[in-house]
């Protein structure tokens, strides 16, 4: 009998990293604006600056990453989303209300989908971030 991934795949933690030229104001927007929390950082590791985003004591994580040469950072398409599930529609309103005082306004997703329910806003570097409600659900 073939085994399943789930019995093999033993996951200790989940990372998802990506490159940024503009780590201060991601640290700001991720922390201060949403609400996430600065769990870790390095500093002249192989060139690279970078600070680990998320909640703590959790196995996952944002992981952005700056080279000391500034590396580019086009943002994908509009349908690559980060999607933070939120049970309280209150909170996705003072965490919107937030990130519109600091200036990043809600942008109208690509896919209609995510406005049903949801609140869209693009980071610093342009890459989308869906505050998505689960009232309900």
């Amino acid at each position: 009998m073939r085994q399943r991934w789930s019995d093999e795949l033993q996951v200790a933690q989940v990372r998802v990293a990506r490159p940024t030229d503009k780590i201060k104001e991601i640290e700001k927007f991720y922390c201060e604006g949403v609400g996430l929390e600065k769990i870790g950082s390095f500093s002249g590791h192989r060139g690279y600056t970078g600070i680990m985003i998320g909640l703590p004591n959790a196995s996952y994580h944002l992981e952005f990453i700056e080279h000391i040469e500034e590396s580019p950072c086009p943002a994908p398409t509009k349908d690559n989303l980060l999607v933070l599930y939120i049970p309280k529609r209150a909170t996705i309103q003072r965490i919107a209300e937030r990130l519109l005082q600091m200036g990043y306004p809600e942008v109208e997703p690509e896919n209609t989908y995510w406005a049903e329910k949801g609140v869209t806003i693009e980071d610093p570097d342009g890459w989308r971030l869906v505050l998505m409600n689960t009232e309900g659900i």
